[in-house]
């Protein structure tokens, strides 16, 4: 979903851009999400490919974190039967971005703050 600029004064939907949205769940796993495309009086859009999207969730330490994902599929059958691999890859995904950013975490160095004047003792640090 992009992100709305919020130095507007209003947030408004697109109107040329609006989907039906249904949800389908096995009440265990995750949920695929059909995305309709419909026009400004809610009628479908022939004129633009109906979307399927995952939505699954991870166990971490520190709480479950959701997955969202994109299903290529023409049909509900399709995404239901490319949900797995489908989400295996989004997991994956994830997992490595949070390796990245705990690497980058430990990673970080600790900086003492300029030059002391006076020739007192003691230091302040400083962590970026």
């Amino acid at each position: 979903m992009a992100t709305p600029d919020l130095k507007s004064s209003e947030l408004k939907l697109d109107l040329d851009k609006l989907y039906l949205e249904e949800v389908f769940t096995d009440r265990r796993i995750g949920t695929i999400r059909r995305l309709t495309p419909v026009a400004k009086d809610g009628k479908p859009d022939a004129s633009r490919a109906i979307l399927y999207v995952g939505e699954t969730q991870i166990m971490t330490p520190a709480g479950s974190i959701p997955i969202g994902f994109e299903i290529a599929a023409g049909s509900l059958e399709e995404a239901a039967e490319k949900f797995g691999p489908s989400a295996k890859e989004a997991i994956d995904r994830t997992v490595r971005e949070l390796q990245e950013l705990r690497r980058q975490a430990s990673s970080s160095i600790v900086v003492p703050q300029g030059p002391l004047s006076g020739g007192g003792g003691g230091g302040k640090i400083q962590l970026p």
